[in-house]
């Protein structure tokens, strides 16, 4: 990775704004619990430093899909609680014991495995497919009870495939077999919801709610506006002012025809950086607050943006342009990209300079 000095594009992260995200989704939640998802590196935004600001709010409880995750994270913290979301592999038991952290036992094999090892999560899939005790495997271990001996269940959990539009008929059929599977089993708390699922009626939350991108900044929601507060900043230097005095195609396949009079400013950032590739032509970015098109194919470490509009003085080389942040925000880039905010985020490459914003602890 590149020192800070000689780094073009900067990844901001505002851990003052993660941690107000953070306190709405407590306050929405209660009086459940709210724990913080952060597998993938946090969304990409580094599990190390957001994990130490939000055990400084109080969390407690922290999921990651995978165990060499929980074995990262639990240096951070050695108390709080960590949850594997892939459950427990043919070969981690021992090093998930020896973590301390607790397994989201997912199929009736891994129940097994778990046998006489001390807490875990039962997950019941109920209309997501995905990873989950199907319906018989609940009737199955309802059967056989003593495949629990020795398994403290912490929470029966299981996830929702339409929380982002709320009135979505699948939310109350989950729920719905979600009693009636858990019914099945020996009673324990629930855990339900995540960040969409929290701002819904608290039959949406369970004891527990595992908020995700809303923590981040993305909206939960596909239909509604953002209750969340912005926490990523991605921006990228000027490198270079192109006057445009007679017609000119622009980038890679010549898929842009500058007019003149035109100006053209090239930006430090393409896809190698986490920019889509799939913006050029219909991106946006914003240079002093105020909003330019991208203009041209997104290269690997290029784009063009037009900057005609703007005054002849107001934009010189050096100056940043922001791709992500307040005046063009992730889930806009994420719409005009074709794709979701969780993937714009975890899609962040590593080269630029990520610089984490917080006031100082008292």
């Amino acid at each position: 990775m590149p020192s800070e000095a000689l780094a073009a594009a900067r990844l901001r992260i505002d851990l003052d704004a993660l941690a107000r995200n953070y306190r709405l989704l407590c306050e929405r939640a209660a009086p459940a619990e709210c724990a913080a998802v952060v597998k993938a590196d946090a969304y990409g935004l580094g599990a190390v430093p957001v994990t130490r600001r939000l055990l400084r709010e109080g969390c407690q409880r922290f999921f990651v899909a995978t165990l060499a995750e929980a074995a990262e994270l639990r240096v951070v913290t050695p108390s709080a609680s960590i949850y594997v979301l892939e459950g427990v592999g043919f070969a981690a038991v021992d090093e998930l014991v020896a973590l301390r952290v607790t397994p989201v036992l997912n199929s009736l094999d891994q129940v097994q495995r778990w046998r006489g090892c001390g807490r875990a999560l039962l997950h019941i899939d109920t209309g997501m497919t995905r990873l989950g005790l199907s319906a018989a495997e609940v009737a199955a271990l309802a059967a056989r009870r003593e495949l629990l001996d020795g398994i403290d269940v912490e929470f029966v959990v299981t996830h929702l495939a339409c929380a982002d539009e709320p009135e979505h008929p699948l939310n109350r059929e989950q729920l719905r077999r979600f009693d009636t599977l858990r019914a099945q089993l020996p009673p324990a708390p629930t855990s339900i919801g995540n960040s969409a699922g929290d701002f819904a009626d608290a039959t949406y939350r369970g004891d527990l709610v595992r908020p995700g991108i809303g923590l981040y900044g993305g909206n939960p929601f596909s239909d509604r506006p953002n209750p969340m507060a912005s926490v990523v900043t991605l921006e990228a230097p000027i490198l270079q002012i192109r006057e445009v005095d007679e017609p000119l195609t622009v980038g890679y396949g010549a898929t842009y025809l500058a007019s003149p009079p035109a100006r053209l400013a090239v930006v430090g950032v393409g896809y190698a950086d986490g920019y889509p590739r799939n913006l050029g032509n219909r991106g946006t970015a914003a240079v002093n607050g105020r909003r330019v098109p991208v203009v041209g194919r997104v290269s690997m470490d290029l784009i063009c943006i037009d900057i005609s509009a703007l005054p002849q003085d107001s934009v010189r080389v050096g100056d940043p342009a922001e791709l992500i942040g307040p005046s063009v925000t992730l889930d806009e880039v994420a719409g005009a990209a074709g794709t979701i905010s969780y993937e714009i985020l975890t899609g962040l490459g590593r080269r630029p300079v990520r610089e984490y914003a917080q006031a100082k602890k008292a």
